[in-house]
């Protein structure tokens, strides 16, 4: 569905943005209100997410794209543009993957739950400057995708938001063992993730002077390409890290299903 982008729509995406930047900093404190991460929530949690991000990408966002794509052009150019769209989406991401050394990278993930000792605080400020990297095109994709309305807005947000608490702690945890406090683990946690709110101003800043239905339509694709990557890259191989493969599956399957139950509500 297309709306108008009026001051108050962008607005709620600017916000909805924030919300899910902000997550980092919830995951950081849930690590210092336990012992031990549960791991079982986790693997679910992220299974979750990818199955909202899954669903949004293929049933949604790429539809919409094409149809708005059709309309315009040709229907096999439409196609072929709303390709190209959708691979530079994943080429974008893995390509800040490629610039990232792999053990300071969170779509290489780690078990957080294992802490090396010595160069923990080398490894939590890598780990933040990392996650705020990927977090800024997740943060224009977020807000692109909040745009498009909030059947599709609120469960994305939600998806980002749960994946990112597992990043807030893989900051969290290294820095507070190297230094002993929970109020620099936070902070570092906390920035890493209001690069996400960041990435929404500078689409706001930069993208939408050049709005126009043909240029929506390429981002929604750009932003399917996003996400899709982050979920086979990231969200479903951390998952399984855990050990927990049930609960993981168990969380594509509910996220798909409470997405697509809120496509029908709306």
């Amino acid at each position: 569905m297309e709306q108008v982008l009026t001051f108050d729509v962008i607005l709620v995406a600017l916000g909805l943005t924030l919300v899910a930047g902000l997550a980092t900093g919830v995951g950081s404190l849930l690590a210092f209100m336990t012992k031990a991460t549960n791991t079982r929530f986790l693997a679910g949690a992220l299974g979750l997410s990818a199955g909202v991000m899954i669903y949004v990408s293929f049933m949604e966002l790429i539809p919409e794209a094409l149809d708005s794509l059709q309309a315009v052009y040709a229907e096999k150019e439409g196609m072929i543009y709303m390709l190209i769209a959708f691979f530079a989406g994943m080429a974008l991401i893995a390509l800040i993957d490629f610039f990232i050394p792999e053990d300071e990278n969170p779509h290489e993930f780690h078990n957080i739950t294992t802490v090396k000792r010595g160069k923990v605080k080398r490894t939590g400020l890598m780990l933040a400057l990392a996650i705020g990297i990927h977090n800024f095109p997740e943060g224009m994709a977020t807000f692109i995708a909040a745009l498009d309305g909030m059947d599709v807005a609120v469960p994305i947000v939600v998806a980002i938001a749960i994946h990112n608490i597992p990043e807030g702690i893989a900051v969290s945890v290294p820095m507070f063992h190297a230094t002993g406090s929970r109020r620099k683990a936070f902070k570092y946690s906390l920035l890493s993730g209001l690069a996400e709110p960041l990435g929404a101003v500078f689409g706001l800043a930069f993208l939408l002077p050049l709005w126009t239905p043909t240029f929506s339509a390429l981002l929604l694709a750009g932003v399917a390409g996003i996400m899709v990557y982050i979920s086979l890259d990231e969200l479903l191989p951390g998952a399984e890290e855990y050990g927990h493969h049930h609960f993981a599956i168990s969380g594509v399957i509910l996220g798909m299903l409470i997405m697509a139950g809120s496509l029908l509500m709306f």
